[in-house]
């Protein structure tokens, strides 16, 4: 949240104390805020202290004492662990005390709570570091983009350091940037003092203020400088013995570094050499290596063999980054190993079994994975981009601006075409100028930072990004572009000389876009204590010169001197425009985000969740926030929101079930979500391997031909006339726990497989359907029947109900009335619709005591999300069961439920296309099928190989193998 003027923190946080030392016996309430401020300010004699002041006062406080955390779900395999981690291990800890009194000065006691316990139970899933003899723990954190992991992982090293862990290495990025932004913010957290060139503690900060005890003070191998990662040099006057501090090394992932890292281990830190291998080992000191963006550069792209009997390839060579972080845990008989990161699915991807003698063990978190609950207060895919539902998506913030000028149409040309060299000249429309929209982000930059200042917030952090190519040459054409812009911009503002139609613009922008955007996201998301006012234009204007001229103008390169401006800016707060590629896209935090322009093309799940680097808090000004990019990515992050929301669900379905990481990673590999990450990460070169089993899909993107509809209208008429009479027709009747549900249309019971198959291969799906293959589908039924005597009895159901037409299908079975599914407009080129099925339709073929008993599963699985609640109102228990809950009822059963493996579910359903919107179908009548399967869970493991054009894999090869 803002930080309030420092010279009310003293006012802000004695009230806090007093709230909380009565929340039990008074409660909090506004009015009860109101009078503590005012009694902490006169017990702290501040003079003057106005209403201004107080109700900025308030209103932070009534921002901390709303906020909440969910809970975290966890799948682990106890397997050689023992549970050990109970209060009286707790009782002389100093590190994490004074970092929990250090956030009681900035959150909410339930907040700073749910980090206690979140982190108390990830140390727990680790091994106590006094337990002798080897072991190895390896676990998986996975938070939300920008969502606070560093917070997390703060936490635990603190409580690691209290509980006995001497080493701790904590991988932070690959860019120098990342890596000082990492040591400062520990540096404040866990240290407690700036680190100094010479190694030796400086001045205190952070927890050092709380409590600077030297006797206490860690050791620190690195430093905040652009060259204070770990070296040969530093190596040498380093040595460490059982009975020092714990020891905090900060580096990047990259060979040189971790290769003086790992010999200054076998050197200077080895007590043992292992009789077998001669390799030297660290027997008295337990290792924690915290390695963040765990997905990044971590993963054994190459390929290891594994035969028949399961065992690895001892002769592969892992890549490099992969080798030397296994290497230094290798190094070491008692290590932990957690891994953060928001995009899992390259750890997932690693082989259980990978090993090599030198290496050891692969990096698969076969220990735990916890899924970290976002905070209330986080703005993440789902509350941006919204949720897909039968009426389209729903639920997101109106914060996307259109952008396709910095190309000159289908042409490979324009300001900056997503096909460009080292050495692309940027020119919109052959001119040596930004293109239009550019200039609109630079004014909302503007408004943004002015309203922003009209709020309060003029001393906080805030920052622009500009993310539209990967070569840093190009990079500093824009950097030269943006920064003659700007500079012009202020000329024209503060000299007031042809100021007059950049005035007139930033007003129509103003007064068309923010008015009443930020109205609309005030009806949305509102948060408690948060001051949303809109100013009006005057005070805008009035505003902008200073916020203008305040604008720097950086290009982030790697340095870690883009780090540290926002910690150098900390008196007045930094206004920057960061112009960036790669190196911007992972980890690197911008403070005070509220204006993205991105035109980067990639369709890799993980790359552009990473990109998004909008994502996290906004409080105070989520409304002034803006993202310009393509309508192609609007897309892609919209199916990332579903996907992420889905895997999510199934994961807590899985945690509940008692699963495993093993057994998470085989669902997440095989999740038919096109590109969910590199292929190199996936280990395949030419080809994907999917399983449908405990997945639901629907077709949303059709043709708009008549060929290929009459071509799926065909395919659909030749099931239904060969399947016979119906075993129930409308109305359809379901008793859900005393309520009736009624189904219009047609149901058959016990189709044979094969049928299935066959209209799923007659089926032409649309190319732009990336979950939905129709010729994949008809081979993974055909797999299934064959190979594990699962899929071979269906349940077939027509949907109908709708206020379209009626329509009469091959065997005079007719539809009351097509179904109506307003298209996206945004899409000329198909008919796209939000989702085709209605939630309640998946269960239609389960019996009462099924449908109650995934029900019972939704619930046990089910935990409120703070990141989805709205206007502070908490969500309540689900009434309807969850697809995942329905798939693993029908296929594995469930108590007094029988297993039914056999039966899969495709519901047909004919869309109405007079309704599908205005000019959408000029001609049309008959209706547009589409179809939804419900797979059940299986357990067989069957899966289908899907061939992957060679160009699409030269792109992904473009994009993964090109750097800066």
């Amino acid at each position: 949240m803002p930080q309030p003027e420092k010279s009310l923190l003293p006012v802000i946080n004695m009230a806090q104390l007093m709230l909380e030392a009565e929340r039990e016996t008074v409660g909090i309430t506004p009015a009860a805020i109101a009078t503590k401020v005012k009694l902490a300010a006169s017990i702290l004699n501040v003079a003057p202290f106005e209403e201004a002041d107080a109700a900025a006062a308030i209103g932070v406080l009534i921002q901390r004492f709303s906020h909440w955390i969910g809970k975290d779900t966890t799948l682990q395999d106890d397997e050689g662990h023992l549970p050990w981690l109970v209060a009286a291990k707790k009782k002389d800890w100093r590190y994490w005390p004074r970092y929990q009194r250090f956030l009681e000065l900035k959150m909410s006691v339930e907040v700073v709570g749910a980090l206690d316990k979140s982190t108390d139970h990830i140390l727990g899933l680790l091994e106590d570091p006094k337990r002798s003899g080897p072991w190895d723990r390896r676990g998986l954190v996975v938070g939300h983009v920008q969502s606070g992991k560093t917070g997390n992982y703060s936490g635990l090293v603190c409580k690691a350091a209290d509980a006995g862990y001497k080493i701790i290495i904590v991988l932070a990025g690959l860019h120098n940037n990342l890596r000082s932004q990492t040591q400062i913010r520990l540096e404040e957290t866990f240290l407690g003092y700036e680190t100094s060139e010479n190694r030796d503690p400086g001045k205190p900060l952070g927890v050092g203020a709380i409590d600077s005890d030297p006797a206490i003070h860690p050791h620190c191998a690195t430093t905040r400088a652009d060259r204070g990662d770990f070296n040969s040099a530093v190596a040498k006057h380093f040595a460490i013995s059982p009975e020092e501090k714990p020891w905090l090394f900060v580096v990047k992932k990259n060979k040189t570094v971790l290769t003086q890292l790992l010999k200054w281990i076998r050197g200077h830190v080895a007590d043992t050499t292992d009789l077998k291998t001669g390799r030297r080992i660290v027997t008295k000191l337990p290792l924690l290596i915290i390695d963040d963006e765990a997905d990044n550069a971590s993963v054994d792209t190459g390929e290891q063999v594994i035969d028949l009997d399961g065992k690895p390839d001892d002769d592969h060579e892992p890549k490099a980054i992969n080798g030397l972080i296994r290497s230094i845990l290798h190094a070491f008989d008692r290590k932990s190993y957690v891994g953060y990161t928001a995009t899992p699915f390259a750890n997932i991807f690693i082989h259980r079994r990978n090993a090599t003698t030198d290496e050891g063990p692969d990096l698969f978190p076969q220990s735990f994975i916890v899924n970290l609950a976002a905070p209330s207060n986080y703005v993440g895919p789902a509350r941006v981009f919204g949720l897909l539902g039968p009426e389209g998506r729903v639920g997101g913030l109106p914060l996307m601006r259109d952008v396709s000028d910095y190309v000159n149409g289908d042409e490979p040309s324009g300001w900056m075409p997503p096909k460009h060299n080292k050495d692309h000249p940027p020119a919109y429309l052959g001119q040596d100028i930004l293109p239009p929209s550019l200039k609109e982000a630079i004014h909302s930059f503007a408004l943004a930072c002015a309203a922003r200042t009209l709020r309060g917030q003029g001393k906080e952090h805030a920052s622009m990004l500009i993310h539209v190519t990967r070569f840093t040459k190009v990079q500093k054409e824009v950097f030269r572009q943006v920064e003659e812009y700007v500079m012009g911009m202020v000329q024209r503002l503060t000299r007031r000389i042809d100021h007059e139609a950049l005035e007139n613009d930033l007003k129509a922008l103003w007064e068309t876009d923010f008015i009443p955007t930020c109205a609309e996201v005030a009806s949305l998301i509102e948060e408690p204590g948060e001051n949303l006012a809109v100013p009006d234009w005057p005070a805008i204007l009035a505003a902008l010169p200073d916020v203008v001229a305040d604008i720097k103008i950086k290009t982030i390169n790697g340095t870690a001197k883009d780090a540290l401006d926002y910690s150098e800016q900390e008196e007045h707060g930094l206004k920057v425009i960061a112009i960036g590629g790669d190196k911007l896209a992972r980890g690197l935090t911008l403070e005070g985000l509220s204006t993205s322009y991105f035109v980067r093309t990639t369709k890799m799940y993980d790359t552009l969740m990473q990109m998004g680097r909008w994502f996290g808090y906004r409080p105070g000004y989520v409304d002034l926030c803006r993202l310009y990019t393509t309508e192609d990515l609007v897309e892609w992050f919209g199916h990332i929101a579903d996907a992420s929301e889905e895997l999510r669900t199934e994961f807590d379905a899985m945690a509940e079930s008692g699963a495993t990481p093993k057994e998470y990673g085989l669902k997440v590999q095989s999740h038919p979500v096109l590109l969910v990450t590199s292929p190199l990460k996936m280990r395949s070169a030419k080809s994907l391997y999917l399983s449908f089993s405990g997945e639901l899909l629907e077709t949303i993107a059709f043709f708009k031909d008549d060929t290929r509809l009459n071509q799926n209208l065909a395919a659909a008429n030749k099931l239904i006339g060969s399947m016979g009479k119906p075993a129930e027709s409308s109305p359809i009747i379901r008793n859900r726990a005393g309520v009736v549900q009624e189904f219009s249309g047609f149901l058959w019971n016990a189709v044979p497989g094969d049928s299935v198959a066959d209209f799923f291969e007659a089926f032409v799906s649309h190319p732009k359907a990336h979950k939905v293959v129709s010729k994949l589908l008809a081979e993974f039924v055909r797999s299934m029947m064959t190979k594990s005597n699962e899929l071979t009895s269906w349940t077939v159901a027509v949907i109908a109900g709708g206020r379209g037409a009626p329509y009469t299908f091959e065997g005079g079975w007719t539809i009351d009335g097509a179904l109506q599914r307003s298209a996206n407009s945004s899409f000329d080129d198909r008919y796209s619709i939000g989702r085709l099925l209605s939630p309640r339709d998946e269960a239609i073929d389960l019996d009462e005591a099924a449908w109650s008993a995934a029900l019972a599963a939704t619930k046990k699985g089910w935990k409120p999300d703070p990141a989805k609640q709205k206007n502070g109102v908490v969500q309540k228990e689900p009434d309807l069961p969850n697809g995942p809950a329905i798939r693993r009822a029908r296929g594995m059963g469930a108590d007094g439920v029988p297993a039914a493996p056999e039966r899969g579910l495709l519901l047909l359903y004919a869309l109405d296309p007079a309704q599908a919107g205005k000019d959408v179908f000029k001609t049309r009548t008959d209706p547009i099928i589409g179809f939804g399967v419900s797979f059940p869970a299986s357990e067989s493991g069957v899966k289908v190989e899907y061939k992957v054009d060679h160009l699409i894999w030269k792109q992904w090869e473009l994009d993964y193998g090109a750097s800066e």
